[in-house]
């Protein structure tokens, strides 16, 4: 049996009576706050590098591109003067008005001008026109008369082939965005409004780099020791991020990104490029729906000029604006906008941007600035409502005319202004008179050579941008459709002479329907010459006429002059019964002074891009519609109706002065036209009422007073009309119409085309020449 195995027994292990260590002793708890803190740090430093990255894309992205979307600058035509040119004294001041140009003793600085009795000096602005940019100019003009006799350069005694005056700006066809700005290089930005502009909102804006600790101690102080705030703690490129990309949220987060921004456009871009990103940005007014940004359209918006030609004064308005355009609205609240701008005058003289005599003097000034709305006191609504639709049709749409487009129309600004005044003076004037209410007008104005319009009016109220009558109201035309009747039968075998039927007539059209044509002084001549018909605007001939050389013929003529509708032959045509526009009128009739070339009418010259790129240009051709003998011989007998027809009244209302014309009226005395023309403008005229009531007014009563304003104003130049080679002067028996020669007395002279002088006669006894004998020569 075996032996059991011995256990051995052991005591039993003491535990210890110490403490175990924490693991979160000092030592430890640093560690982990330094490790988290570090992590924490890192996280946030990607976080911060991130969000910088996505600032510094966003910020290239805008100020690389496109800053900002510009409106189209639209432009009147400019003013081309050159030796032998008829222009008076008084319009090309008128001109130099209207362009803000302001009258001094000696001019030195673009923009001013003096005059003597014949002669006119002026410092004319610089401007980039569509073939290219000109420098300003100093120029003598002296003038013979009504005549510009000799242009100088005045710095080197020059005589000059011509000068343009800079075109005057109309309109700014804005953007979706309602910010309206005009830009304006930093190199045409005055130097003292630079230094004005940093002293008060960031003196140490060359040495920063986008932020200023310093610029913000500074400004504390400065405000403290003024009383009030003189100056801000941001710098303008801090300003200037704000503007751009963010909203107008004041928090402390927004403060932030503005500091963060202006340190990447700070390192991103040289100083210049954000100077003049700033000038060109800041908000400083407002115009209506449209905010005004930038030194630029601020000139002008407040003192209507450009900013180079600024005076301390005025500058030292624009920087004091910077601070608050609402509170310091110089028409609301003049003394205080006053107050402001002494008190940048006074940091300007004190930092010696000025001497202390021209503090004296500004500060001694009134605020200055235009009427409020003034800017925009040259727009022409009618005129500007046919640009944009040109616009569209040739150019493009809204992307196209919101890039920086500049526009350069025809708009003549001094013939504008005066048919302007003459239509809302002459309704109110015939409105007195002839004790009417409720009449309304239109009137277009041509150039006769370029067929370009240069003034168009679309109511009394010239202002009002809404129902345009000059190109929308469609009206009878009455007696204005006669001439194209006539040239159709002057193009044939007819001349000036022809006898026409002067007889009681009755004419049935295809329905069975009698129409019966009256004279409308109800008398009947028996016969009587195409010459005195027209001048006289006899309706019985005319219709004879017309149905002679065939109504289909005349329809055609009226196409070929520019009518671009469907016209049914009916007898009653030739009387007027069409319907047509003012600028239709004015269509056709373009025409007819063109002595038979067709252009269409247009309001654009040329339209440039942001980089001065001719994108578009005229080049519509004259084409040759109507025969030009024929047209003359229509064109001089129509310059009878203003002398002895039914527009005599031109003799007196507009003396001296040579002029052609047409009048026209409708049934029951609706409608009143006229359509004139002196040696350069075509006017068309229209006068009624809008709920086409009886207007109590013939083409005699009431366009031709309206034009007869025009011409006064506008200082109307006769009439040149030119012979053809192919028309001489020729001799007719009043009474019979026949063409005779020279042996013959007792005769009427009128032009005639050559080809029919093989149908002279020898004279009747009645018109025999008397020969004079030796004596009765000598005694005369």
């Amino acid at each position: 049996m075996a032996t059991p195995k011995k256990t051995t027994l052991r005591a039993p292990r003491k535990r210890s009576k110490k403490k175990p260590k924490s693991k979160f002793n000092r030592q430890n708890i640093f560690a982990w706050f330094w490790k988290t803190g570090l992590k924490f740090s890192l996280v946030m430093f990607a976080g911060v590098l991130i969000y910088g990255i996505y600032l510094d894309s966003k910020i290239r992205t805008r100020m690389d591109g496109q800053l900002w979307q510009l409106p189209a600058q639209v432009y009147a035509r400019p003013l081309t003067l050159y030796p032998g040119m008829a222009l008076d004294k008084s319009e090309m001041i008128a001109e130099l008005k209207l362009l803000n140009y302001r009258y001094v003793q000696s001019p030195r600085r673009a923009g001013e001008y003096a005059q003597s009795k014949t002669r006119i000096e002026v410092v004319r602005r610089g401007f980039v026109f569509k073939d290219g940019p000109e420098p300003e100019k100093r120029i003598l003009i002296e003038f013979n008369g009504a005549t510009v006799s000799t242009i100088t350069l005045v710095e080197t005694g020059q005589k000059l082939g011509y000068v343009r005056l800079e075109p005057l700006l109309i309109d700014r066809i804005g953007t979706n965005n309602a910010e309206d700005r005009m830009m304006v290089t930093l190199d045409k930005m005055p130097d003292l409004l630079i230094e004005t502009l940093t002293l008060v909102e960031d003196r140490d804006f060359y040495q920063h780099q986008g932020v200023s600790v310093m610029a913000i101690l500074r400004a504390m102080v400065a405000n403290v020791r003024a009383g009030q705030t003189v100056q801000g703690g941001s710098t303008l490129t801090q300003q200037l991020a704000k503007n751009i990309f963010l909203t107008r949220q004041r928090s402390l987060l927004r403060k932030a990104q503005e500091a963060y921004m202006a340190l990447i456009i700070d390192f991103r871009y040289d100083k210049n490029r954000i100077l003049e990103a700033y000038l060109n940005e800041v908000y400083l007014g407002q115009n209506g729906a449209n905010g005004i940004y930038g030194f630029g359209l601020a000139s002008h918006f407040y003192f209507g000029r450009p900013v180079s030609e600024l005076s301390a004064g005025q500058i030292a308005h624009l920087v004091a604006l910077v601070k608050g355009p609402s509170y310091y609205d110089p028409w609301r609240a003049p003394e205080r906008s006053l107050a402001r701008r002494d008190l940048v005058l006074k940091l300007m003289a004190d930092n010696d941007l000025i001497e202390r005599h021209e503090y004296d003097v500004a500060s001694s000034a009134d605020i200055g600035v235009i009427k409020r709305g003034a800017m925009g006191k040259q727009t022409a609504p009618a005129f500007l409502s046919l640009v944009r639709r040109e616009l569209e049709e040739k150019v493009g749409g809204t992307d196209v005319i919101q890039s920086g487009v500049r526009v350069f129309t025809s708009l003549d600004p001094v013939a504008q202004a005066s048919a302007e005044n003459a239509l809302a003076q002459g309704l109110t004037d015939i409105e007195k008179a002839r004790k009417l209410s409720g009449l309304e007008g239109a009137i277009v104005v041509s150039d006769k050579r370029k067929a370009e319009l240069i003034a168009v009016v679309g109511g009394r109220d010239v202002k009002y941008a809404g129902f345009n009558r000059a190109m929308d109201a469609v009206r009878p035309i009455g007696s204005l459709v006669k001439p194209a009747v006539y040239v159709t039968a002057l193009e044939g075998d007819y001349n000036l002479a022809s006898i026409l039927k002067d007889k009681p007539i009755k004419l049935k059209n295809k329905s069975g329907s009698v129409w019966v044509p009256k004279n409308y002084d109800k008398k009947y001549r028996g016969s009587v010459s195409l010459h005195d018909s027209l001048s006289s605007s006899l309706n019985i001939p005319t219709v004879n006429l017309g149905v002679a050389v065939g109504l289909d013929n005349v329809v055609k003529t009226l196409n070929k002059m520019g009518l671009d509708k469907v016209v049914k032959p009916y007898p009653s045509l030739v009387l007027g019964s069409v319907s047509m526009s003012p600028m239709a009128v004015n269509q056709i009739y373009q025409t007819l002074v063109s002595q038979g070339l067709y252009q269409p009418l247009v309001t654009i010259r040329a339209v440039t891009d942001g980089a001065g790129k001719v994108i578009y240009e005229k080049n519509e051709r004259a084409k040759r519609v109507l025969d030009k003998a024929a047209s003359y011989l229509t064109l001089y007998n129509l310059e009878e109706v203003t002398q002895t027809g039914t527009a005599k009244s031109l003799t007196w209302r507009v003396p001296k002065v040579k002029l052609g014309g047409k009048t026209g009226t409708t049934d029951e005395l609706r409608d009143s036209w006229f359509v004139g023309w002196d040696d350069r403008d075509l006017v068309s005229v229209w006068v009624g009422r809008d709920d086409n009531k009886p207007a109590g007014l013939t083409g005699s009563s009431g366009a031709v007073p309206v034009f007869a304003s025009y011409m006064k104003q506008r200082q109307g130049k006769s009439s040149q009309l030119e012979m053809p080679d192919n028309v001489v002067m020729g001799r007719f028996i009043a009474k019979t119409g026949q063409l005779v020669n020279d042996t013959c007395d007792n005769v009427i002279k009128l032009p005639v085309k050559k080809t029919q002088l093989v149908s002279q006669k020898g004279c009747t006894k009645q018109n025999i020449k008397e020969i004079p004998s030796w004596l009765s020569r000598i005694f005369g």
